[in-house]
């Protein structure tokens, strides 16, 4: 059973920053930003936007499947690790600066994900008992 949580929430991850990241890149490539049927075509112009599309599916069908198994605290706590990992991806593909700000929300989310997982073991042990 963990090896399908691990895999499930790696997938999970993957398809979060592929959409965050493939969203990025669709709107700087429809860049000027205006409100009319110009932009709208100039988005679904380029292949970025389909990106986007099978990025999100694939994160909503690993999610629900995820749902499935695992429990819902942890599950939707280590769903938010994708702020982290887009940040990161950010840094790489999209040149942002990492802050102190940032990083210490980064370690944050994780510090607050391991403790929520460590809180769902002792749960499940004392439920056991």
């Amino acid at each position: 059973m963990k090896k399908f949580y691990l895999i499930g929430f790696i997938l999970l991850l993957f398809f979060d920053t592929f959409g965050q990241t493939s969203f990025k890149l669709t709107a700087l490539s429809a860049l000027p930003f205006e409100m009319n049927i110009d932009w709208l075509i100039r988005v679904f112009s380029h292949y970025w936007a389909y990106f986007v599309m099978l990025g999100y599916s694939g994160a909503f069908i690993t999610w629900m499947v995820l749902l499935k198994k695992a429990p819902v605290g942890p599950a939707f706590a280590a769903s938010h690790l994708q702020v982290v990992t887009v940040m990161l991806v950010s840094i790489i593909a999209f040149n942002d600066q990492i802050t102190w700000m940032r990083l210490l929300g980064a370690l944050f989310i994780i510090i607050g994900i391991i403790f929520l997982a460590l809180a769902e073991q002792r749960l499940h042990k004392k439920c056991l008992y």
